[in-house]
Parts: structure tokens; C-alpha cells; sequence
């Protein structure tokens, strides 16, 4: 088992959460799996199940594999992901709505 870090961009739906305004957002996660696909798999489900829309997935990796990148992973980071792998489970990381842009 492994621990994936992702990237997924929202669409808008009907009591998903996001702020008044918001035309989607972005999720990091870190999520557990066999391989990759499993991790997406995973994450799409689960987020589908808490009423998001989710559009894209863009995987970057597990840890070692962001680490050979050259990625600065912190202790917060690294302590995430050791969560995610010990309750087998997807940890959001950070979510950032986006507005369209007034000007």
C-alpha cells in the first residue's frame, strides 16, 4: 500500500460546500492505495458520495517519487500522508475555490 498525492479540480453542484460564488476548486489529497488508479478510484468515489463534481484528477506521485522529483515535503505533509496510509483513507490537504475574475 502506498500513498498518493492528487490534484483534483471541482465543478459546481448542488450542496457541495464550496463558497457562494465559487465556479469550482481545488483539492490536494493524499490518498492510500495498491496503485495510482486505485487511489483515484478512491477519491473520485468518496468526493461523488459528499456531493462534489469533480472534473479532473492529476496524479503527482507517492512520496518517494515526489521526493526523486525534488519536492520539499514538510513534517505537516509527511504526517499527512502518514495518515492517510494508517486508516487506509483520503486526507484533503487544502482546498481553494475559484472565482471568475470581476475585471
Amino acid at each position: 500500500m502506498e500513498v498518493y498525492t492528487l490534484l483534483i479540480q471541482l465543478g459546481r453542484k448542488t450542496g457541495d460546500g464550496l463558497p457562494k460564488g465559487a465556479t469550482g476548486a481545488a483539492l490536494i489529497c493524499y490518498a492510500s492505495g495498491h496503485d495510482e488508479a486505485e487511489a483515484v478510484r478512491e477519491t473520485v468515489a468518496i468526493l461523488k458520495q459528499a456531493d462534489m463534481a469533480p472534473l479532473d484528477v492529476t496524479g503527482h506521485g507517492t512520496l518517494d517519487e515526489r521526493i526523486s522529483d525534488g519536492h520539499q515535503i514538510d513534517a505537516d505533509e509527511r504526517a499527512l500522508m502518514q495518515r492517510a496510509l494508517d486508516e487506509n483513507a483520503v486526507i484533503i490537504a487544502s482546498l481553494e475555490p475559484f472565482f471568475d475574475d470581476p475585471a
